[in-house]
């Protein structure tokens, strides 16, 4: 046995070592097929992203002064961390950046709940025809968002509603565009547009769910109920941190639901929300150093929390992996 092992061991040793010439040339290429198909991804970052950011700082710190009482040309002059100063002591902004994170202690709870609920639901086979409910739920996504604020404007309405004329027949008066009832009539229709997208994000994931895993907690004794809330929803925490941290990016920039209630609702100001302080800055009162500002400032709350959430995720992970 020892005579045969014996020169495959020499022939193994006396094997030519790699040339470093050729493996030089073999991780230029590789980095060459890295670059060709990243530039795609490159060039996209650089023009929908870095340059509008780069823009907007630069922006940010000059503004447009007419000299003369107003009467003279318009000038371009430099104002340093004057626009910032302005839109963190504007109560309107600071009082939209309230209202946004009260919407998003409402609206995100509900908005991963509900989703992670009808995924399960249709994960568990208790519901009948689940292509065609998929689809059913999918489907409010599919209408745009404008259409959407449209569409429940028309059913919030006073006067020409349906729903709130059937609730008064039964001497029910409701007003969904209320002081206290604006916000969460807000959080319905997002709720509306974007529930069924995030179920499929979820059910995608429970598929992916091994079936030995869910046949061992049965023969454990787990019902139903405790099988999919403590046997399948921790296997979708990465589907779970992530739905949670694109609806808080999303929440954040909250502006067409309340700009187009705005129009039948003295509780929605121009500057209800970050998004629309910023519009109403821009396009009201011309004043395009403030905008950026504020398009800064609510950028780096969006990059802040969403750290955060990154960061309290890791922690959790790592912690449970001890």
């Amino acid at each position: 046995m020892a005579m045969t092992e014996t020169p495959r061991r020499t022939a193994t040793a006396g094997a030519p070592a790699p040339d470093p010439r050729a493996r030089r040339a073999a991780r230029r290429r590789q980095l060459s097929a890295c670059g060709v198909l990243m530039t795609p991804f490159f060039a996209l970052l650089v023009t929908v992203f870095l340059i509008p950011v780069g823009t907007a700082v630069y922006l940010s710190f000059f503004s447009d002064d007419q000299p003369g009482l107003g009467f003279g040309p318009e000038r371009r002059v430099f104002v340093g961390l004057r626009s910032y100063t302005a839109v963190l002591t504007d109560p309107t902004f600071l009082g939209g950046l309230g209202t946004v994170a009260l919407y998003c202690l409402i609206y995100i709870p509900l908005m991963v709940a509900g989703a992670l609920a009808l995924a399960l639901l249709l994960d568990s086979g208790v519901v009948r025809l689940r292509a065609w409910a998929q689809l059913g739920l999918f489907l409010p996504h599919a209408v745009p968002g404008i259409i959407a604020a449209l569409i429940w404007l028309y059913l919030y309405t006073p006067g020409i509603s349906p729903v709130i004329d059937l609730f008064a027949r039964a001497d029910i008066h409701l007003d969904f565009l209320g002081l206290h009832t604006v916000l969460p009539s807000i959080v319905n229709i997002a709720l509306w547009s974007n529930l069924g997208y995030n179920m499929v994000v979820f059910y995608a994931a429970l598929q992916a769910v091994p079936p030995e895993v869910i046949e061992a907690s049965v023969v454990d004794g787990a019902g139903p109920v405790r099988t999919a809330l403590q046997v399948k929803t921790p296997l979708i925490r990465a589907s779970l941190v992530m739905v949670a941290m694109f609806t808080l990016i999303w929440a954040l920039q909250l502006f067409t639901e309340p700009m187009l209630l705005s129009q039948s609702s003295p509780m929605i100001s121009s500057r209800f929300s970050p998004s629309m302080y910023i519009y109403d800055a821009a396009f009201t009162r011309n004043n395009y150093g403030l905008a950026a500002a504020a398009s800064v400032v609510l950028l780096a709350c969006t990059i802040a929390l969403s750290y955060g959430v990154t960061r309290f995720t890791a922690r959790a992970d790592a912690e449970e992996a001890r």
